[in-house]
């Protein structure tokens, strides 16, 4: 089991330094002031690299706890909720909209295209009555990706708070959650951070606490609640016992990306996402999307005789090669290349890519390059 390559679209390689770091002897979380003290702090170096002033917290559970987290928190019974969906993801915050009692109203669009924000616009100059709206940031089945910068301050026009899906994009994707008027954005360790999955990333606008504190009703549940995080720090206290190794962990996965440089990360996913890109459509195969190309996530379309499971099963049980494919009806027809944190690195892309090709050749796919060679070629 831990001999096997993985190269998912999440969870990613983890370096050493954090692992290592994961292991260290802890402390009690609950009464040490010390270990509140490092989780703040945690919190501040996040919210440099995601350009944010306002409050962060790291959260005990796998991304999809922060979607819900945020439908739970700020949804009342009878709120209109505008969910934007071009994605899997996308489509499934209507999920938790409507089980804390909201209305979900979609805006739909193409699946392999990005968000048209002319579209969006011309919606909510006819609607625009929503309390908050979600849209996704990278959705992970399809790797579109979404122009927050212009999604998210035509929806603050018009008085709509924001709940954004940036699971699959934080670190690798640009996020300026002040400039681009995000109210909450979620993340998560196990993509792009490339630290050991377990725990979500919140940020959370002035706006967004106002909008829960002024609730008619009380939120329903506790763990899902975001205003028990409300002064932690001011009282030196955690609404409940933290996962202190995890977040060890991801300390030291955030100080990789700080000392690497943001820029540099976000320079390097792109490079690589760039050239994987191109050498896939050389390589004879097609890719998903038409536009709205992630950096973190690329979707290839398997042709049928071959199929997008018996390709994964044949790398795991030749190459002990752990690759994903998508998600619901894409589950069978789509390859993802999850190029993102440690995933995203020239030895690792260049190793899948290699065992790509070999596979598709010996199941009956005659690629018309080498896919490495073809990488090399875009690669600068």
């Amino acid at each position: 089991m831990n001999n096997k390559i993985v190269y998912t679209p999440g969870p990613t390689d983890v370096r050493e330094n954090v692992r290592l770091a994961r292991a260290t002897k802890t402390t009690n979380p609950d009464i040490d002031k010390d270990f509140v003290n490092f989780y703040k702090n945690t919190c501040d170096k996040i919210g440099k690299i995601i350009n944010t002033k306002n409050d962060i917290y790291i959260l005990s559970g796998e991304g999809i706890l922060g979607l819900e987290a945020a439908c739970a928190s700020l949804t009342e019974a009878g709120d209109r909720v505008l969910v934007i969906d071009n994605g899997i993801f996308g489509e499934g915050f209507k999920d938790f909209v409507s089980m804390y009692g909201g209305e979900a109203v979609l805006f739909s669009q193409d699946y392999k295209k990005d968000i048209d924000i002319k579209s969006l616009e011309e919606f909510l100059e006819n609607d625009h009555n929503f309390k908050y709206a979600t849209v996704v940031h990278c959705d992970t089945p399809t790797g579109v990706l979404n122009d927050l910068s212009k999604i998210c301050p035509l929806l603050k026009k018009y008085g709509i708070l924001t709940v954004v899906d940036s699971v699959a994009a934080m670190v690798g994707e640009e996020l300026k959650v002040d400039e681009w008027m995000i109210d909450i954005v979620l993340g998560g360790s196990q993509k792009a951070i490339s630290a050991p999955a377990g725990l979500t990333i919140v940020s959370i606008s002035k706006d967004a606490k106002n909008i829960i504190k002024n609730r008619k009703s009380k939120i329903i549940g506790f763990y899902c609640n975001l205003s028990i995080w409300e002064n932690y720090y001011e009282k030196k206290s955690f609404p409940y016992t933290m996962p202190i190794s995890d977040i060890i962990g991801l300390d030291k996965a955030i100080d990789n990306v700080l000392e690497e440089g943001i820029q540099s990360v976000l320079a390097r996913h792109d490079k690589i996402a760039y050239a994987t890109r191109n050498a896939i459509k050389d390589y004879g195969l097609g890719l998903f999307l038409e536009n709205g190309y992630s950096n973190t996530v690329t979707a290839v379309k398997i042709p049928e005789n071959i199929g997008a499971l018996n390709l994964s099963n044949y790398m795991l049980e030749n190459y002990n090669t752990l690759v994903a494919t998508s998600l619901s009806q894409y589950k069978d027809k789509l390859l993802r290349i999850g190029h993102m944190g440690e995933n995203a690195r020239i030895d690792k892309i260049l190793n899948i890519l290699n065992t790509i090709d070999i596979s598709l050749r010996k199941m009956g796919f005659n690629g018309k390059y080498n896919l490495v060679d073809r990488f090399n070629k875009y690669y600068k």
